[in-house]
């Protein structure tokens, strides 16, 4: 007779936890799931606290709407999923600005993460130089080459374009620099058309030509009513109910130290050395960060354990302040170039953008990201020292200077944001393709190999899940 599947997913993020999802969804009936969390908690860094009375995150803080072909995105198809449809909500206000010397410059539209497609629209924040976007009667990449993004901008728009636009913008989004970040990884639908373009601002004129129009007015992001914390909360209770063909089993502070083959499929090793748990399974998902994913491919794939253990991250501080009748802009945000040199990268003025967080008495609140990769020392400051920066600082690039917060908070995110060199997604396809070759039923899953945002780790987690689940079928078969 045969014997249900056993399938183990290390990682409770929303990698994990949708790669879990799927596996209720799809996995024959009698299928048993576990998932594995070292910390205390699922979600990740998909975290909602209270503050100021109010439900603020302390992680991610929304979602794209769609995906590249148009559709709703995997993390919109995952909140209705589990119920959450109605209960999505959008930016009061969009338009975001660069802050420069006490000014805020609207961000130019027709851009790609700051990659101008009409440089007109641009010249009002960075001088381009036009000249060097010349067409040398080839494309600008070969079909499989990667560069990083500001070594390619820079070689055709200039300098002033990469540090005033580029590099902000994959700052805010990456904690990174434009001159080390992966073309193919941050912006794939300009590494795509720089394949086939000659010229730059072509090709970012043709990606943008090739996404899926979207309906007048409509919302490119959402979040969740009450905070992203309720998606988590809603996963866990439809993956934790009884009504499912797989059974799926949650386990939080367990640790999976070890992953060795055996003769069933897996074989883990969870929790201390003492007392240390032997669990045999038949698949595993791993959807933890490249490290810990390279320390348990050690014994399984060396050559494999390489190539995902490279990946370096970046640590950020997200600093929370209320602060009563502020004098801010009407705007949802803003980003600070690195030439302004303010450990401050990002604010979101979350009052601002977002109806549900405003406050009937003018309270606003404010959130700072502190810290680019390189910059760690930084954070090494007390968090008391790091919101009377961020509380200067913002005086200093609104050029108003701002009342004292009357609560605050510092959340910190130790190696928080991947780094994607060039050459990322060769490497991550030649790990798989190793792990697959051997016949391992092993996928990986997450920010560590498919690129940040939510909707991405989803479709991440969804993937690996229906890996397993083809390889488990042949093996049946």
């Amino acid at each position: 007779m045969q014997q249900p599947w056993r399938i183990a997913v290390v990682g409770g993020g929303i990698a994990g936890l949708a790669a879990a999802m799927r596996l209720r969804d799809r996995a024959p009936a009698g299928t048993r799931i576990t998932v594995y969390e070292q910390s205390d908690e699922l979600g990740g860094k998909l975290r909602t606290g209270e503050f100021a009375g109010l439900p603020v995150e302390r992680g991610a803080e929304a979602f794209l709407m769609r995906d590249p072909a148009g559709g709703d995105s995997a993390a919109v198809a995952l909140a209705r999923r589990v119920g959450l449809g109605d209960q999505l909500r959008h930016p009061a206000v969009g338009q975001a600005a660069l802050a420069r010397g006490g000014q805020f410059v609207p961000l130019p539209a027709g851009t790609l993460i700051g990659v101008p497609g009409d440089l007109a629209t641009a010249a009002g924040v960075a001088r381009a130089e036009p000249e060097r976007d010349a067409d040398q009667g080839r494309p600008l990449l070969q079909p499989d080459e990667d560069v990083a993004v500001g070594e390619l901008v820079r070689r055709r728009l200039g300098d002033e374009v990469v540090e005033q636009l580029v590099d902000p913008m994959l700052g805010g989004v990456y904690a990174g620099r434009a001159d080390t970040l992966s073309l193919a990884t941050t912006i794939p639908g300009l590494a795509t058309a720089a394949r086939t373009e000659h010229t730059l601002v072509a090709a970012v004129r043709a990606a943008l030509a090739a996404r899926p129009p979207a309906a007048a007015g409509a919302p490119v992001f959402a979040t969740v009513d009450g905070g992203l914390s309720r998606l988590v909360a809603a996963v866990r209770d439809v993956l934790s109910a009884a009504d499912g063909a797989a059974e799926v089993r949650l386990r939080t502070s367990a640790v999976v130290r070890e992953l060795a083959a055996s003769a069933a499929g897996w074989r883990l090793t969870v929790g201390p050395t003492r007392g240390a748990e032997r669990v045999d399974v038949d698949a595993v998902v791993l959807a933890v960060p490249a490290r810990p994913a390279a320390r348990l491919l050690a014994a399984v794939d060396a050559a494999a354990a390489v190539r995902v253990g490279a990946l370096e991250y970046a640590s950020i501080a997200l600093v929370t302040l209320a602060v009563p009748q502020p004098q801010l802009p009407e705007i949802s945000g803003f980003l600070v170039p690195a030439t302004e040199r303010t450990m401050t990268k990002a604010v979101t003025l979350f009052s601002t953008k977002w109806t549900q967080l405003r406050r009937s008495d003018g309270l606003a609140v404010v959130r700072a990201s502190v810290g680019r990769h390189g910059d760690e020392r930084l954070l090494q400051r007390s968090d008391d020292e790091l919101v009377d920066a961020v509380r200067a600082e913002l005086t200093w690039l609104t050029g108003v200077r701002q009342p004292a917060a009357v609560q605050s908070h510092v959340q910190r995110w130790g190696g928080a944001l991947p780094q994607y060199p060039p050459g990322h997604l060769s490497r991550v396809a030649a790990a798989r393709r190793s792990l697959r070759a051997a016949g391992r039923r092993l996928a990986l899953a997450g920010a560590a190999y498919d690129g940040i945002g939510i909707p991405v780790c989803v479709r991440s987690g969804e993937n690996a899940a229906d890996e397993i689940l083809t390889n488990l079928e042949g093996v049946r078969r």
